[in-house]
């Protein structure tokens, strides 16, 4: 890995199939101490998590952080809110989108910038129907199969 790359921790994989992204913008998160090393250890999860605003600002929710083994009962809450960390000009254009109909904000990755500081990829979605879904899904499987006979004919 280049030195200029970040590390990434954990996606969210199925907000790519169940979203349609649009928009994505690099968030900081306010984060406890114990979260950071656990976040350091990659024992994160993203899996049914969104963001939601409260008071004007962005909350990350249902993100997964495990506890961190060797704090004891210094521990932080796994499931807890943390705030993400947007400008306010950006923080306004987020909250004027998600009162349209139809859009969200859904995290798509956490990862340590080349600083070592933990962000956090959000980006504003739009639900895929059921039938877009499908689509996709054949046009993967068509993809796949193109590529296993170009396969079968380099070999003979």
């Amino acid at each position: 890995m280049a030195k200029n790359e970040p590390k990434i921790i954990c996606r969210n994989r199925e907000a790519e199939r169940r979203y349609q992204l649009e928009e994505r913008y690099e968030a900081g998160i306010s984060l406890l101490g114990t979260e950071v090393k656990s976040l350091r250890e990659g024992r994160a999860n993203l899996k049914d998590s969104y963001c939601r605003f409260e008071e004007g600002e962005l909350y990350l929710v249902g993100a997964h952080i495990a506890p961190y083994p060797q704090a004891k009962f210094f521990n932080h809450n796994p499931e807890r809110p943390r705030k993400l960390l947007l400008h306010k000009k950006q923080l306004k254009r987020l909250l004027g989108k998600v009162t349209e109909r139809g859009y969200t904000i859904v995290p798509t990755k956490i990862y340590f910038n080349p600083r070592g500081i933990a962000k956090v990829e959000i980006a504003l979605a739009k639900g895929k129907k059921l039938y877009d879904r499908r689509e996709e899904i054949k046009k993967r499987d068509l993809e796949r199969e193109l590529r296993r006979e170009a396969k079968l004919k380099r070999r003979y």
